[in-house]
């Protein structure tokens, strides 16, 4: 429960019924080596300790956040999608299964053997292609390669690094009663896929007693030439047939994955000059990054339908309730490592954000931290901020996005490597 978030939670509906407890922190789920036996225990040992009785427990961050919600509510006799369900949304390769059992809105996929002396691409799996560990944190370990040169070296990064979070993973693949060839990727697998053209869009949404809800279509912009987010935009400005089969693919990805009583994102692309639709991933749980998104727009957080369901309630949201027509999260980047020199104050933000109504800036990076060894970083990029804009329409958008940009303090040192 960080800063950004705990302020978004405190403004959903009802959030006078509800006390707020963190259970693990930042640095215990991400930084390092994970020991997942370890956080299973030390969570298990808070709960126990705890003055009271647990109504619900939530989360909404990927591996190992995801899992531990299923693991711990099972165990208190609260209310969760099943753990087998969020693995087979987790593991990449198992999801990309289930998937093709209900649609063919995927690229081609298989695994890479990185075991083997040369690995190869999987058989039919074409250049270009990403290579990604078949779980891991947001972006982290994936490549776009487009020959055997950079295949060879994104296997060789993918190879060093998978076991940071495939070996707790395995632990998590322990528990449950898997298909064979699940069984026999295990954790620490590489992923090849097909690389898919057109923009990005993610979608939305809940299952509520078997029956799924999409509640919100955004669309996820990149950098120019480049595999990073600029920014999460909400609403999506596609037209309303293709959000409509949007909307079904992931009904029918949902119900075959099994989820229920849990939030869910999925995301897709779609190339307009061929109306083509792939579907990217499936994340089990919603994105805490568009909470502010979906305040600005609809009148409440997307987090209200994650408590909402771990409690029983309704968990229906708003729709077009809130002040502004349009909103966005922006990744504010530097494609060269550095180290920060100056940074922006809090009181620097203050002002910033009492100047610039609807804006708000997070997760800036202290002073004398070096980027590239920042944690939860991409593989291409350093993220300097996490910019949020509300306007009345597109162009004003982006004219605040870019006030805000000028008005940052940063400096850095350039360095070698």
């Amino acid at each position: 429960m960080d800063e950004a978030n705990e302020a978004a939670l405190r403004d959903v509906p009802h959030a006078s019924d509800y006390r707020l407890h963190p259970l693990l922190t930042i640095e215990e789920l991400q930084h390092g080596e994970i020991d997942f036996p370890a956080l299973v225990h030390k969570a298990q040992s808070r709960l126990d300790a705890f003055d009271g009785s647990p109504d619900a427990i939530v989360g909404y961050w990927d591996f190992p956040v995801s899992t531990l919600v299923p693991i711990l509510s099972e165990r208190y006799g609260l209310r969760s999608t099943s753990l087998e369900s969020v693995v087979k949304c987790e593991h990449k390769y198992w999801s990309r299964i289930e998937q093709a059992k209900v649609t063919d809105a995927l690229p081609r996929f298989g695994l890479v053997d990185l075991e083997a002396e040369d690995p190869q691409p999987p058989r039919g799996v074409r250049f270009p292609m990403w290579l990604k560990p078949v779980t891991a944190y947001s972006s982290e370990l994936a490549f776009g390669v487009g020959d055997r040169e950079e295949f060879r070296a994104a296997v060789a990064e993918i190879r060093a690094g998978v076991a940071r979070v495939g070996r707790p993973f395995d632990f998590v693949l322990d528990r449950l009663e898997l298909p064979p060839e699940i069984a026999d990727a295990g954790g620490q697998a590489c992923l090849a896929e097909e690389a898919i053209t057109g923009g990005q869009v993610a979608v939305e949404g809940y299952v509520h007693n078997g029956e799924v809800t999409v509640y919100g279509t955004l669309d996820s912009l990149t950098y120019p030439d480049s595999p990073c987010f600029l920014r999460h935009q909400y609403p999506s400005q596609l037209p309303e047939r293709v959000v409509g089969r949007l909307r079904d693919i992931s009904a029918r990805v949902i119900t075959r994955i099994g989820m229920d009583h849990a939030t869910f994102s999925i995301e897709f692309f779609y190339d307009q000059e061929t109306d083509t639709i792939n579907l990217l991933e499936v994340n089990p749980r919603h994105s805490q990054a568009h909470a502010e998104l979906f305040e600005h727009v609809d009148g409440a957080p997307n987090h209200h339908a994650m408590l909402s369901l771990a409690l029983g309630r309704d968990p229906r949201l708003p729709h077009r309730q809130g002040e502004y027509a349009i909103a966005a999260k922006w990744y504010h980047r530097r494609f060269e490592d550095a180290v920060v020199l100056r940074s922006p104050t809090a009181d620097d933000i203050a002002a910033l954000t009492g100047r610039i109504p609807g804006t708000a800036v997070h997760r800036v990076p202290p002073v004398g931290a070096r980027l590239s060894e920042l944690p939860e970083q991409d593989s291409y990029s350093y993220e300097l901020a996490h910019i949020v804009t509300a306007a009345h329409n597109e162009a004003e958008l982006v004219a605040k996005y870019e006030d805000v940009v000028r008005s940052l303090p940063f400096t850095f040192k350039e360095v070698d490597g």
